[in-house]
């Protein structure tokens, strides 16, 4: 798996962008919002999901990553492919779709092309409890807290712990301590499992 591609700018549209890196020129997927962001620039750093297929292997580009972040999680939910993902997201930010989430508003994901009612419906549920809890908006996508959780979940599980409390109880912790380092959030997240 790609983590980003940095390199200039050959071509853009707002579908997609073809960036030269290493002599080789990328077809790379963006949304929207992406493209919006690019207007100015000449080189990016682009961050990357690969979708392999048996007929192609695909790239979906952003040039954050909190946009990455709730694409992957759009494409966790049955019925959501990487193309309708794409869609959402330029319809909305991904802040905006955080909101949506926590909020239960299904008619702001009806108002997005090919997002029917069950649709909406199933993204609200299947991703209510990964995106906040409470219906307060978090910072999970700000792309150091991000980091921090990743690798504390990541030192948990490899220490026996179930994943799905350890990142309830992380979430929970930087939510009341934005600051913590990754040692600080392990020991405290320790304390309460």
């Amino acid at each position: 798996m790609y983590e980003f591609i940095e390199g200039k700018i050959i071509e853009k549209t707002p579908a997609h962008l073809v960036l030269q890196a290493g002599g080789v020129g990328y077809f790379i997927n963006i949304s929207l919002f992406t493209y919006s962001s690019l207007q100015n620039l000449t080189e990016a750093r682009i961050y990357l999901h690969q979708v392999v297929r048996e007929d192609a292997h695909i790239l979906f580009g952003f040039l954050e990553r909190d946009e990455r972040s709730m694409f992957r999680l759009l494409i966790s939910v049955t019925g959501i492919g990487p193309n309708t993902a794409r869609i959402i997201l330029s319809s909305v930010s991904s802040r905006e779709v955080e909101l949506f989430i926590l909020e239960g508003n299904v008619k702001a994901f009806q108002d997005v092309k090919g997002i029917g009612l069950k649709t909406a419906q199933r993204i609200i549920v299947d991703l209510k409890d990964k995106v906040g809890k409470g219906g307060k908006p978090t910072d999970l996508f700000i792309s150091e807290r991000n980091t921090i959780l990743e690798e504390s979940l990541s030192a948990l599980v490899a220490l026996g712990f179930v994943k799905k409390q350890a990142e309830k109880v992380l979430g929970n912790l930087l939510v009341k301590n934005p600051n913590c380092t990754v040692e600080e959030a392990v020991k405290q997240a320790l304390k309460m499992l």
